[in-house]
């Protein structure tokens, strides 16, 4: 039982610290680790109860919340909260300090869960080829818009902006932080959680709620109908958000892959650090994806 909690724990320590970053999702990160389809599935299952209970079967919500894997999901919600709380000034000093070094280790890291996710689909086919070019294609194209900071966002701006960032969080590819970015939200939601701004990050809270309450069931259906036409959706957001990760942006070559997402050559003098970075991330995610699927039952 202890062995498990700490297991899920440090799941969710990873799935928090990638949630941090610009670019990279916290399911890219449950992708990785073997509990992706779990984590969908048990987050539908409560929301499920939710909906029971504001139909006024308290007993049936009741008997399904006490069904739910709570072991697994306190101790992965704690995992991420703490991440979240304790990375997110140190993520920002890397941001500006080591930019070209970390946007290249995730850059890594996202690159290998592409190519490890494919394993996921039972059979490769030219209709599932193209689902994941087109979505990948798709992508790469969104991302290249961004928004400019938002300075003192109302209340409503706040919640819609958790509802969308949660629903980022869960797809994998698609950034959490990165969907802040392209709102302009990024900069006052995070320092509302550096500063302990208690009011800004409970509206984004009950933003985050409402998001995955709908999302998550939707998502859990998608993947038991087409699972693998899904798969591949998910391949493809992957792939498609490796442009906001390239560490060298046009215009800035010392800012690094986040929040620009206009492609620009490499300066030989940071293409080692990059290049090492890259393969460091790329083998811890391989490694991190052999014990995931030795591990995805705990």
């Amino acid at each position: 039982m202890f062995r498990r909690a700490l297991t899920n724990l440090a799941r969710g320590l990873a799935m928090g610290a990638a949630d941090v970053v610009p670019g990279v999702s916290g399911g890219t990160v449950a992708l990785l680790l073997g509990i992706y389809d779990r984590l969908v599935g048990q987050i539908a299952h409560l929301s499920a109860a939710a909906s029971q209970a504001l139909r006024g079967r308290l007993r049936r919500a009741f008997a399904m919340v006490c069904r739910a894997e709570w072991g697994f999901l306190v101790a992965l919600a704690a995992g991420i909260g703490v991440a979240i709380v304790a990375l997110v000034e140190v993520v920002r000093l890397l941001i500006d300090e080591q930019p070209v070094g970390l946007s290249a280790a995730f850059f890594g890291l996202v690159a290998v869960t592409v190519v490890t996710t494919r394993s996921q689909v039972s059979r490769w086919r030219t209709g599932l080829a193209v689902i994941f070019v087109t979505v990948g294609m798709a992508v790469f194209l969104l991302l290249g818009v961004r928004a400019g900071s938002v300075a003192d966002p109302a209340a409503v701006v706040i919640i819609g902006a958790g509802a969308l960032a949660i629903c980022a969080m869960i797809l994998p590819g698609i950034s959490g932080a990165f969907v802040l970015l392209l709102l302009g939200l990024y900069d006052p939601i995070t320092e509302a959680v550096s500063d302990r701004d208690v009011g800004t990050v409970v509206l984004f809270g009950l933003g985050a709620v409402i998001g995955l309450a709908v999302f998550s069931r939707l998502l859990q259906r998608l993947l038991d109908r087409w699972r693998d036409a899904m798969i591949a959706v998910l391949m493809g957001l992957m792939a498609g958000s490796l442009r906001v990760l390239w560490p060298w942006p046009v215009g800035d070559a010392d800012s690094g892959g986040f929040g620009n997402a206009a492609l620009g050559a490499p300066p030989a003098s940071d293409l080692a650090v990059a290049v090492v970075a890259a393969a460091v991330a790329a083998a811890v995610a391989v490694a991190l994806h052999r014990l995931g699927t030795r591990q995805a039952s705990v």
